[in-house]
């Protein structure tokens, strides 16, 4: 992991600060017409906060490192492919604002669902591009790949179902890993977050209530969840032998699914509007649950799970 997952987060969480911003946080809600001004509004911002930060990212990062002709790189082997998990949900999400953000505006149920649903792909894809060129990366077909997951996702229920019923999720526990390899897994909490893969689970958490034919068996707001994790990971491929004067003890490096109930708080009823949003900003979080483990010969149960 690099420093532009730094630039995901602060695009997706300003992008989502556009999406709650207006009168009476009424971003929230989509428009029965088309409103010149919100249309042009919402372009302008996607256009600005786009441009500027890939060359923001372009200037700080990419700069530093030589350039190459164009070319090609596989790293579907690294990190037991949890990097590829994180390109699928970030463009899930920056999809999910930009369709949201083109309803607000009035613009057409379907333009609204392709033309926003892809800008999560066309965004990551451009990123790409930048490895792409660079002689110390390289353009990864499976991270293109993963990023059309995502955007896929988001599209094809919204085409079906004019809603999302299966949501993609994420949750984050401290490991005992960060320390030993502290610049590729993180030097404090805020890095091993993002940096940390042993620590991140993702997962598909469908809403029961909206899939079941008899509606009145769930709450509205009840999930069921399936996550993927892996641990045991020091390093991107394998795990090195040394780093620096300190000798890394043998880990296996395995992979674990998860199955737990979940909630989507964007479905809990409420009337304060302040709620409302903040429901919204941290929905992708998956709720801590009793969860059972399914590993390589193993099962186990989680009281909670983070």
């Amino acid at each position: 992991m690099t420093i532009r997952n730094y630039y995901f987060l602060i695009i997706f969480f300003l992008l989502y600060t556009v999406r709650s911003s207006g009168e009476n946080i009424r971003f929230i809600s989509a428009s029965d017409s088309c409103s010149q001004k919100r249309l042009i509004g919402v372009i302008s911002a996607q256009s600005i906060l786009g441009a500027g930060s890939l060359s923001i990212l372009y200037g700080t990062w990419y700069a530093k490192y030589p350039r190459s002709s164009f070319h090609f790189i596989n790293d579907n082997n690294e990190w037991k492919k949890m990097d590829k998990a994180g390109h699928c949900m970030t463009s899930y999400y920056v999809g999910k604002i930009g369709y949201e953000s083109l309803r607000w505006a009035g613009a057409k149920e379907r333009n609204a669902v392709w033309a926003g649903g892809l800008l999560g792909f066309a965004y990551l894809g451009t990123v790409e591009v930048f490895d792409g060129f660079s002689s110390e990366w390289g353009f990864s077909p499976g991270d293109l790949f993963a990023n059309g997951i995502g955007s896929a996702l988001f599209i094809a229920q919204q085409l079906a179902w004019k809603e999302q019923r299966i949501l993609l999720k994420w949750s984050f526990h401290l490991t005992d890993y960060a320390q030993l390899n502290p610049s590729q897994l993180g030097k404090n909490y805020p890095e091993r977050i993002l940096k940390d893969y042993n620590g991140q689970t993702y997962w598909l958490s469908a809403n029961l209530y909206s899939l079941a034919s008899m509606h009145n068996h769930f709450p509205k707001w009840l999930n069921l969840s399936i996550g993927y994790g892996a641990e045991g990971m020091v390093g991107g491929r394998s795990n090195p032998a040394m780093i620096g004067n300190r000798t890394i003890p043998l880990f296996e490096r395995r992979s674990q699914f998860y199955i737990a109930p979940d909630i989507d708080l964007t479905r809990i009823q409420t009337r304060s509007r302040n709620l409302k949003l903040l429901f919204e900003l941290i929905g992708f979080i998956k709720f801590p649950m009793p969860t059972l483990e399914l590993g390589k010969n193993t099962i186990k149960f989680h009281y909670l799970y983070f």
